[in-house]
This record gives structure tokens, sequence and C-alpha cells, in this order.
């Protein structure tokens, strides 16, 4: 593929079948021949990551292997990059869409859905840097509706002192919701839950701190928030 180079490996998650998942060779990956990241707001450094494989959304992917299906659930994945906790939750049959800003997501995910000869899985333009819910990208629909369920792992990496995620998420969760995010322990955790206690949110944080599939040592929590539930 012209611009960046790419590998095919086998990724273990508990509870779930192997993912075969194509992703960016390393972070010196960059092809931005057209402007499009750029006009996102991406930069060159934070193109790639995107495309790699990262500690926490293996923590999500193995949350989503274990917790149960529940029918007629809505579930929305933000920032997915590769899109392992979607891929897991719609091969169990859930109703599931990802979301990403990067423009290559969509082109990997379709790459990854074929290698382990998935069904399509719907997915939507989704950055809450945008100031508004309309925009999108030419052709590509922006994320619209609510859920009942929205996931995320490692989104909090900015101070994103204005609450832009915390909004997006509380204008696309139904009144009656819960909210998945695995955080590394990132230092910007505790002003987001200041924020989604706003929106109405309470919170519960369980410890992930271990070993993953593969050996390698995990510091983290997963941040449980639920609006509406008794």
């Amino acid at each position: 593929m012209p611009g960046y180079q790419t590998k095919q490996e086998c990724v273990a998650i508990p509870g779930a079948h192997d993912l075969h998942i194509q992703s960016l060779l390393d972070r010196q990956q960059y092809a931005d021949p057209l402007g499009e990241a750029e006009a996102l707001g991406i930069s060159s450094a934070a193109w790639p990551l995107f495309g790699l494989l990262w500690p926490s959304s293996l923590q999500l992917a193995t949350w989503m292997a274990e917790r149960p299906l529940v029918p007629g659930e809505r579930i929305l994945e933000v920032g997915c990059g590769l899109a392992l906790a979607s891929m897991v939750a719609h091969r169990q049959g859930a109703d599931v869409t990802a979301s990403d800003c990067h423009p290559l997501t969509e082109t990997f995910l379709n790459r990854n859905i074929d290698l382990n000869e998935l069904s399509p899985l719907p997915y939507r333009h989704g950055n809450w840097g945008d100031d508004a819910d309309t925009v999108e990208r030419p052709g590509h629909p922006a994320v619209s509706g609510r859920f009942d369920l929205i996931i995320g792992s490692d989104v909090l990496y900015e101070r994103d002192e204005s609450g832009k995620l915390s909004g997006f998420i509380a204008l696309h969760a139904l009144p009656c919701a819960e909210v998945l995010i695995v955080d590394p322990n990132r230092g910007n955790r505790s002003a987001f839950n200041k924020r989604m206690a706003d929106a109405g949110f309470t919170l519960e944080e369980i410890d992930l701190s271990g070993r993953d599939a593969q050996g390698t040592p995990y510091k983290g929590r997963m941040l449980r928030y639920q609006r509406g539930h008794a």
C-alpha cells in the first residue's frame, strides 16, 4: 500500500476467538497525500496512532468478550482505532457501531472484517472535537442517534478542558445508559469523571492491573458509568 507499511498478526482475546488483525507496521508510518488528516486536525505525530494495537484496546475487547449479550442493546465504540472491541461484540451478534475521526479507520476496519470472515460492521465518522454533531467527512456519515452502551479505550489522552468528549457521550447516550472506558491511569481521569457526573452518570472504578493475554503487564482501570439505572 502506498505511503505506509502494515503487518498482520493473530491477536488472542480471552473468552473469544482470536482475531486476525492488519495494523500499521510501527509509529513511524505516515501518509496524508490529500491532506484529509490535516484538515481534521490530526498531526503527523498523531496520524499512526489509530492503526496500532494498544494494551487498553485489548482490555476492552476482553471485557466485551466476557460481558453477556443484551438483546436489543445498541452499542457505540468511540475512538475505535482498530476496533477490536467492536469486532468482538459484532461476532457475538451485538448491534454495534464503530466510530473514529481518522480518515483510514474505516479502510482498516473493512480489511480486518474480511480477514476474520465477518459480516459488514457499521462505521460512522465520530469526532468529539467537531464544533457540531452534524459535521461530516464528505461521503462519510457522522454518528447519529442514541445508544444503550458507549465504549472506548485510552480516549482520555488530552486535557479536554471544554469537555467535548463527555459532551459527545452524553449527546449519544440514552437516558438510561452505560458507558465503559478503559483508562491506562492517565492524568485526565478526574476531570472527565466530574463532567460525567454533571451529565448524570454515577461511576464505578474497577482495577484492571495485572497481565494481559500475552503475559504483558498492564496498569489501568475500567471506568464504568451508569445513568438512569435502578
